[in-house]
């Protein structure tokens, strides 16, 4: 077998950005990914950075130094991120009290500001009318998910890192290392980092190890390149996905992941559009918190409620040409990420878990490397998977 510093699993924003910090520090490493064209939560996000949501000093400090990150990270890595910043819009619905849907965002490090209908409208042209009370608006950072993965992997490889497309089914640690066995061959590694986000989980039950990391089905629709112009990233004010996750990340609610039949927490629909560079639209989204990562939904309804929700506020959207798709998002029971090693495996590391991946990934991931050569980071150390034992 050969031997790496490090082997990462995923080849995700996750994995690509580990890796080519870990590679910079001049370890020897390998990035798994299974897909060549990859499926995962990457692929199909907003590449949304909400730099402005830290609600902690923790948060608001990885959060100021993403966005510093993001601002060079295009010439850091020698390829194009298509960083911009642009309005994000928040629309309040009719019957909700605007006065209390922006009361609740003011523990935010930058609280967005109020519009009435008439300005929100000035500012995002596809907006309906009838259907908003108000909305929120904040500056907001973005880049295309895609290329900003290429641009990592690709900087990973000129640093010296090793990329193979192979499925990891099992890990073992035995001895101080660690035995990656795949679809293609095995390898041995004196650590591993599992980035596969809703699949961690899974990956990881298979060296008999049970993390507090979970997932939802996230479903989208995703546009060709289109004529119709957005010109903001459109979310509602009053967002149900992180309260679902809380309820579904619950301790007493964990028996229920360990069965594959199960569906821990009600599905939500969060109405939001993004529209990237290059013309094609991101709508969405129905998030679904089913304990089977391959479980069965119905797509055409999927597409059918996500089509009639976003029409709500962007009529225009409604019936654009697109296609549904699905993937797993990992999340954790506090909004942290799983970030180190598992309970009673030093070698055998979890980096999944991310609810505002973009913002607070890029430091997350350069500060990890840190720690593997010099001292303790203490802000890591906060993000440990043993913080919920």
């Amino acid at each position: 077998m050969k031997t790496y510093d490090w082997v990462v699993v995923g080849g995700g924003l996750v994995g690509a950005a580990l890796s080519y910090e870990l590679a910079s520090k001049k370890f020897s490493v390998l990035l798994l990914e299974q897909h060549s064209t990859p499926e995962n939560a990457t692929r199909y996000s907003y590449g949304g950075i909400a730099y402005w949501s830290g609600t902690t000093p923790l948060t608001r400090q990885l959060c100021q130094e993403g966005i510093a990150i993001h601002r060079n990270l295009s010439a850091e890595l020698d390829s194009e991120t298509q960083f911009r910043e642009l309005d994000l819009l928040l629309p309040i619905a009719q019957g909700s009290d605007p006065q209390k849907v922006a009361a609740s965002y003011r523990g935010f490090a930058i609280p967005p500001s109020l519009l009435d209908a008439e300005a929100a409208c000035d500012l995002e042209p596809l907006l309906n009318r009838e259907a908003i009370a108000a909305a929120l608006t904040v500056r907001h950072g973005n880049v295309a998910p895609d290329l900003l993965v290429k641009a990592y992997t690709q900087a990973f490889t000129r640093a010296g890192g090793t990329l193979q497309i192979a499925q990891v089914t099992a890990l073992k640690e035995s001895q101080g290392q660690v035995t990656v066995t795949t679809t293609a061959e095995n390898y041995a590694a004196a650590n591993v980092a599992v980035c596969t986000g809703g699949m961690s989980r899974n990956l990881l039950k298979t060296a008999h190890v049970t993390v507090p990391c979970y997932f939802t089905h996230a479903e989208l629709i995703e546009t060709p390149s289109v004529d119709v112009k957005l010109q903001a990233l459109v979310m509602p004010a009053e967002t149900q996905r992180f309260q679902m996750e809380a309820e579904a990340g619950k301790l007493e609610k964990a028996p229920l992941w360990e069965q594959q039949t199960q569906e821990v927490a009600p599905p939500i629909l969060d109405p939001g559009a993004i529209q990237f560079v290059d013309g094609r639209i991101r709508i969405g989204q129905i998030s679904r918190t089913l304990t089977n990562p391959q479980a069965q939904v119905d797509a055409a309804q999927s597409e059918a409620d996500i089509r009639a929700a976003v029409g709500q506020f962007l009529p225009a959207l409604k019936d654009l040409p697109g296609n549904w798709h699905r993937c797993l998002v990992a999340f954790s029971g506090d909004r942290l990420p799983l970030i180190g090693p598992v309970p009673e495996h030093n070698h055998l590391h979890i980096f999944a878990g991310f609810s505002n991946p973009f913002a607070i990934l890029p430091p997350l991931a350069k500060r990890f490397a840190n720690c593997m050569t010099e001292k303790q980071d203490e802000l890591i150390a906060q993000l440990s998977p043993g913080r919920f034992a």
